[in-house]
């Protein structure tokens, strides 16, 4: 116990701001690499290469000669392996390092610019599939990347506007049954597959659209809009809850409150009484979605 406390004293003695810091930013990017693979395929690849990684070291300390030698000279082959069986999270960490907010700006790209015209463009979109009673899906990302979700659907990569969201979501397309996938300002793919969120007790058979919609906000913090093809409502799913019955005024303010644009002078991002009722809107979905 005396040399235990020996040794923290001299390792505290030793410890610097630089030291201080280096820990914080190792911290940091363990958190945001979590926090990219979390509900992804990623996390078994992960719990795999864990494991393998214990039974080297076991096998290191106990002198498990052939089990260290394969280990030894097979970890070369272990780091390929792991570049490729990572691509598709490493391409989203990077595509996210290059969509940080103090870069874009850096670079000509301040934030919330175009998103006030996509706002627009996509309640014109539910406007007019709810008059018709077209149902449809559509996912904002945020922060946590969705190429997982992308790779799902068909890649489209174009310009967000009414007439191609009616168009996707009109009754008899190869598309319509899926989600639409905006990333910032672009339309990236549509057809998408949602995870399905399972039923919330006390809280009636909900419809695939609204399950689909909880079980993305449930992993992530996208904003999903949902127009229902039975009743028309317009709803607005975040943090796993759905705020149902929204009209063009108040999907608007919740739209630019949650995708950081600019709202209009004079209006109010989200009006408290119905932010309060987040969870009593859960409660009132009914068995027609």
């Amino acid at each position: 116990m005396s040399q235990l406390v020996t040794n923290a004293r001299i390792f505290l003695s030793d410890l610097g701001w630089r030291d201080i810091f280096d820990v914080l930013v190792v911290a940091v990017g363990i958190y945001y690499l979590l926090k990219l693979i979390r509900g992804t395929q990623a996390v078994q690849l992960l719990v795999g290469l864990v494991v393998l990684l214990f039974i080297g070291f076991i096998a290191g300390e106990l002198h498990l000669r052939l089990l260290e030698f394969l280990f030894t000279n097979g970890s070369p082959a272990l780091l390929i392996a792991a570049v490729v069986l990572f691509q598709p999270e490493l391409r989203r960490a990077l595509d996210q390092m290059g969509r940080l907010r103090p870069l874009r700006s850096v670079l000509g790209h301040p934030a919330g610019v175009g998103i006030a015209r996509t706002v627009e463009e996509v309640i014109r979109a539910a406007a007019s599939l709810s008059e018709r009673r077209v149902g449809a899906l559509i996912v904002f990302e945020r922060e946590t990347g969705l190429e997982n979700v992308a790779a799902t659907g068909v890649r489209i990569n174009g310009e967000v506007t009414a007439e191609f969201l009616a168009t996707i979501f009109f009754t008899g397309s190869p598309l319509h049954d899926g989600a639409a996938l905006i990333r910032d300002t672009r339309l990236i793919a549509a057809g998408c597959v949602l995870p399905l969120a399972d039923a919330l007790p006390g809280v009636g058979r909900m419809g695939t659209r609204h399950r689909a919609a909880l079980g993305l906000t449930l992993q992530g913090d996208a904003v999903v809009l949902i127009v229902s093809e039975e009743t028309g409502l317009i709803s607005l799913a975040s943090q796993g809850r759905i705020y149902r019955g929204l009209d063009q005024a108040k999907l608007h303010d919740m739209l630019v409150h949650l995708l950081g644009g600019t709202p209009q002078p004079g209006r109010v991002a989200i009006p408290r009484p119905f932010l309060r009722s987040a969870g009593a809107s859960v409660r009132s979905l009914t068995r027609r979605s």
